[in-house]
């Protein structure tokens, strides 16, 4: 996977060690340190499991530009996800970046091949950690064991929506084996092991974190596989959703500003976080979402289009100001100012703008409130249940919408969704979850003169982890 790296020792820096194409999946390259003998206490352990959240966070492109050479983790989430849909788009038509939002995304995307890389480097430091568990001490294996595979499923939960059938490889692959890490796996076996992964580790982790692990992040995940999966396991979903809401260990924070300005706040379930000013666990996406006055290397991306705004004007409340911004005719993100700093500081967005800290959020209360409605319609058009309600209705409130919902329909589930949830990366995986991705997204080419497909539903397997496989590993019908 493109010089993929290996985790070796992790602590707050991690060494790494790159291992040659023909290793692929060997996380013992011949040169590096052997784990073996790094692992031999339990900070060692604890240091493996750190090394897989370093794996999520990525490297900062203000850091290291070289695309071939690192991993950015989830910070091109937003090229894969909002920009193919109809809530945003890079400012201009150039560079590989430019095609997401276009609907022209090839096997060699350098971006989409990186994501699926990244996911893949979180998987196998999970494995690779699994191998030494018992190490640890025995009070913290169980603990341990289950942030891993929490890690496993959370990144294979990614690649499944994204790619289909992906390799399933859940132990460290041997040098020789030519096969296992290039054999795509069938959705609904990948969904069982996600599903197996996080039930693990819900009878494990407590609610003590929110910037690794824990069991109220589990059971948010799971219920989002549950509403994912081809076969919906809506009972499921809500039962977990639920379980979540009775815990009263989460609530919405009254001012939505809050939610993304006081970090780590009674929202968040789940953050990947980052830290200001220190390139080495700094994030470079926020700087890049600004245009007018650029703040990052790009002329800037997640640029807002006319129709989300339009839904802002209809159903944003004062979700709307805080959401996206107007500067200069350019209609940016405002959910992640770069540290909070806006276009009006001096400088323009701070002096660490490329180095910001701005956490990413994986999942909020707010998220589980509209997937517990959405649990509780199990596909049909309406719902007036007044659990349902409850839920819908607490969202709404919070941003100033407090006229009584008497009866919610998908479109207005959808429409929530969308204006709650602008630039977190989700609104892709809701249009295909409710069934009207190939509509929504076709009308929305046809307004902005794009081409789409069906086919372009998925993201097509890196070419080159497909020819590193000589030809084993398929491609996605179309490409």
């Amino acid at each position: 996977m493109k010089k993929i790296k290996y985790i070796i020792v992790a602590v707050v820096v991690s060494i790494f060690a790159s291992c040659d194409t023909d290793e692929f999946l060997n996380p013992l390259p011949d040169s590096a340190v052997s784990i073996d003998g790094f692992f031999q206490t339990d900070a060692d352990v604890l240091a493996g499991i750190i090394g897989i959240y370093d794996a999520l966070q990525g490297v900062n492109d203000a850091t290291d530009s070289n695309e071939g050479r690192v991993n950015r983790g989830v910070q091109f989430e937003h090229l894969l996800t909002e920009h193919r849909t109809d809530n945003t788009r890079n400012a201009t038509t150039e560079g590989s970046k430019a095609d997401f939002h276009r609907y022209l995304v090839n096997a060699n995307n350098v971006e989409s091949e990186d994501y699926y890389a990244s996911m893949y480097e979180v998987i196998f430091r999970a494995n690779n950690i699994l191998n030494f568990i018992d190490i640890a001490d025995a009070g913290n294996q169980a603990k341990y064991t289950a942030e891993a595979k929490f890690l496993r499923a959370y990144a294979y939960f990614k690649l499944v929506r994204l790619f289909s059938d992906v390799p399933l490889v859940t132990e460290v692959v041997a040098p020789d084996d030519k096969e296992t890490p290039f054999i795509r796996t069938p959705e609904a076996e990948v969904y069982a092991q996600i599903v197996t992964d996080l039930q693990e580790a819900i009878n494990v982790l407590d609610n003590s974190s929110k910037a690794r692990a824990s069991r109220a992040a589990a059971q948010g995940i799971l219920a989002k596989v549950y509403l994912s999966q081809p076969s919906p396991n809506y009972s499921g979903a809500q039962s977990l959703c639920e379980d979540i809401v009775n815990s009263g260990q989460f609530s919405l924070q009254s001012n939505f500003y809050d939610v993304f300005y006081n970090e780590l706040n009674s929202e968040i379930i789940f953050a990947i976080a980052y830290e200001s000013g220190n390139p080495l666990e700094s994030q470079g996406f926020s700087a890049e979402f600004t245009s007018a006055i650029r703040a990052g290397a790009e002329d800037g991306q997640n640029i807002v289009n006319d129709n989300l705004i339009a839904d802002f004007a209809a159903a944003g409340g004062n979700r709307t100001a805080v959401s996206y911004v107007t500067i200069s005719g350019s209609n940016e993100v405002a959910k992640f100012f770069p540290d909070g700093n806006d276009n009006t500081a001096d400088p323009p967005y701070g002096t660490n703008a490329r180095d910001a800290g701005n956490d990413y959020i994986a999942l909020r209360y707010a998220d589980v409130l509209l997937m517990h409605v959405e649990a509780i319609m199990a596909g049909g058009a309406t719902t007036n249940s007044a659990a349902a309600l409850s839920s819908f209705q607490a969202v709404r409130n919070r941003a100033g919408l407090t006229t009584p919902v008497t009866s919610i329909s998908q479109d207005d589930l959808l429409l929530e969704r969308r204006v709650e949830l602008a630039f977190e990366n989700q609104r892709w995986f809701d249009l295909i979850r409710f069934g009207v991705a190939e509509s929504v997204l076709s009308a929305h080419a046809t307004e902005m003169d794009y081409i789409f497909d069906a086919r372009k539903l998925l993201l097509p397997i890196p070419a080159s982890e497909i020819n590193l496989s000589d030809g084993l590993l398929t491609q996605n019908p179309g490409y």
